[in-house]
């Protein structure tokens, strides 16, 4: 049995709507964080393109996507996230986690808010938050992260809605699908940023698209540095990591320390001639190359930065168009002993408020009190 259709827990009538059976593992993964998971489905009714049949949300986790499958004729249903089994994914997000939710980008797509990516800072002697400023204020956050070298600084990562409840959560229906949407009260999560926070995230499912939007909107009496993204896992169907080719539309990269901290330098490098230049149309061969880096002079084409990830052993394709003209960066995390590719469509530049940037803009969006800013992301699936 497909291990999102033993998930679904609630699934909620379509005209094309299919009936999800519960299997007895599903029955003991009811909720997550608290909050019951919500499943929308679908059933595909081509015989000739791929269409998406289903998305899994955890509410009690920041509305992380933790699932998404989607029908490609001949070969039925595909995960497009690679996130584990229900059993598993609960007993890592509800059992293992830390206090700040870093298993949350483990796995499936978590959103990240109100910052995405690192952010280093003075580190307290505890080792557990570290300060930061931005325009003379200063903030302590959680210091939850740390690379394996010996001696590595901890620093913070990305965000801190990972563990965050949601409220006044609906599902309605859509011309040819349904979404659901839901509101994260953030606040000043407990006096660790600038002002208040209000996320409104919501989920789209059609047959031809899967649309994740985050509006966030200063609630507060201050202005606030924020950043959106989310954290997907793409799946790769055929197993062969080597030969899958992605495509980014970008003209320059953020050099890095090493990749073990993959702390920016403040350098911004072009690719001409180099084994981060993606923009073959079609896309480059991942190989042996390790990936955890920040592209950005993004090439936009049809109001979308869109970048492709093709398995040509298993005749697949995913497009990810970043639709957002705050959209700044695409982050790829993509190590060659795993089978997935992580593509992160977000505001920012690693670190963000560090002197090593200078003057240059590193894509937080100011906002005043009672301002918003809209992140949205779309998913399209096509045959190579």
């Amino acid at each position: 049995m497909n291990r999102l259709r033993a998930l679904a827990l609630l699934t909620f009538a379509l005209p094309l709507a299919a009936s999800i059976a519960l299997g007895s593992q599903a029955q003991s993964v009811t909720e997550i964080g608290g909050q019951k998971l919500v499943t929308l489905t679908r059933k595909a009714v081509s015989a000739t393109r791929p269409e998406f049949t289903s998305v899994t949300v955890l509410p009690g986790r920041g509305m992380e996507v933790l699932y998404v499958t989607a029908n490609f004729p001949g070969k039925g249903n595909v995960d497009v996230f690679a996130s584990p089994d229900p059993a598993a994914a609960k007993k890592l997000l509800d059992v293992d986690d830390d206090d700040f939710g870093a298993k949350g980008y483990h796995l499936g797509s978590a959103f990240l808010f109100p910052y995405p990516n690192r952010i280093r800072g003075k580190l307290s002697a505890d080792g557990k938050t570290l300060t930061t400023e931005w325009r003379g204020r200063s903030i302590t956050i959680p210091a939850n992260n740390v690379g394996d070298n010996p001696g590595a600084e901890r620093h913070a990562m990305h965000g801190l809605i990972l563990k965050s409840k949601t409220d006044n959560l609906e599902v309605t229906q859509i011309p040819g699908g349904q979404q659901v949407s839901g509101i994260i009260h953030a606040g000043d999560f407990g006096g660790r940023w600038f002002s208040k926070s209000d996320l409104v995230v919501t989920i789209r499912l059609t047959a031809d698209a899967l649309d994740a939007s985050v509006v966030a909107k200063n609630v507060g009496s201050a202005d606030e540095p924020v950043a959106i993204a989310w954290h997907p896992y793409f799946n790769l169907p055929s197993g062969d990591r080597s030969q899958v080719r992605v495509e980014i539309p970008a003209a320059a990269t953020a050099e890095v320390n090493n990749y073990d901290s993959v702390f920016p330098t403040g350098k911004i490098l072009p690719v001409d001639g180099t084994r981060f230049d993606l923009r073959v149309p079609g896309g480059v061969a991942l190989g042996k190359n390790f990936f955890d880096d920040n592209w950005s002079h993004l090439a936009w084409k049809n109001n979308a930065a869109t970048v492709r990830i093709v398995d040509p052993a298993a005749k697949y394709g995913v497009a990810i168009e970043g639709l957002s003209p705050a959209i700044k960066a695409i982050q790829m995390y993509a190590p060659p002993t795993k089978q997935f590719v992580a593509i992160e469509h977000q505001y920012n530049f690693g670190d963000p408020f560090g002197k090593e940037w200078g003057s240059t803009d590193t894509g937080m969006v100011t906002l005043k009190p009672g301002e918003s800013t809209r992140w949205q992301v779309r998913l399209k699936l096509f045959v190579p």
